[in-house]
């Protein structure tokens, strides 16, 4: 296996202990085990979740939610409603749900150095009452995603602020990298989609499919 070339590995809890050291009793008492009312104004505020979800044999998966803040739902203290919009089909992170019923998010809020981190329990749900007040342009999703909080916490700053995620004077340089379409084209090697059928694709789906 590629891993095998590291020959200094961290295997036990206690090694990782002895080279980072232990978590203060902030770090520790800053978990809740439901939303408290500054986490669900954060909820209200996020326009992007990182939703990661992990199959039986143990492959992660970790997915893009975005649509307008306050997206996601919260019903109460610990139940969130993710609502499904078009994508590719692929329903990793479903498929991964029916299999374990595990999930983590990360909540991002533009120009908010720290982030919310929700750990729980999920399940697909088709509940029409559920669904109808998730629509948007009078779309109602197909499904969502139902979480069951079980913990949650701010996660700091520091690795937006050493990213410089918000800051608007950073520009990336993008030099070097091609655009989506050409990636795309690439990696899935079909004679039918050069560079220019797969951008007209993409700016199609882009202006006609997000809901």
């Amino acid at each position: 296996m590629s891993l095998d070339r590291f020959t200094e590995q961290v295997r036990s809890a206690d090694d990782l202990a002895s080279i980072i050291g232990t978590p203060s009793a902030l770090a520790v008492k800053k978990e809740l085990p439901s939303l408290d009312e500054h986490m669900r104004r954060f909820i209200a505020c996020s326009p992007f979740v990182v939703m990661s979800t992990h199959s039986a044999d143990g492959r992660c998966d970790a997915s893009p939610r975005g649509d307008a803040p306050g997206f996601v739902h919260v019903v109460d203290e610990r139940t969130l409603l993710i609502p499904d919009r078009r994508g590719n089909k692929r329903v990793d992170s479903f498929r991964n749900i029916l299999e374990t019923g595990s999930i983590g998010l990360l909540f991002l809020v533009p120009g908010f150095g720290e982030t919310l981190r929700i750990n729980g329990r999920a399940a697909i749900i088709r509940d029409e009452a559920w669904l109808t007040p998730l629509a948007v342009q009078g779309r109602r999703p197909l499904l969502a995603i139902a979480v069951e909080v079980q913990e949650c916490f701010l996660q700091c700053a520091k690795a937006l602020l050493r990213s410089k995620l918000w800051e608007p004077h950073q520009t990336p340089d993008l030099q070097g990298l091609p655009c989506a379409a050409q990636m795309f084209a690439d990696h899935v090697q079909m004679p039918e989609y050069d560079v220019a059928a797969m951008q007209t694709l993409l700016d199609e789906s882009y202006r006609n499919n997000l809901y």
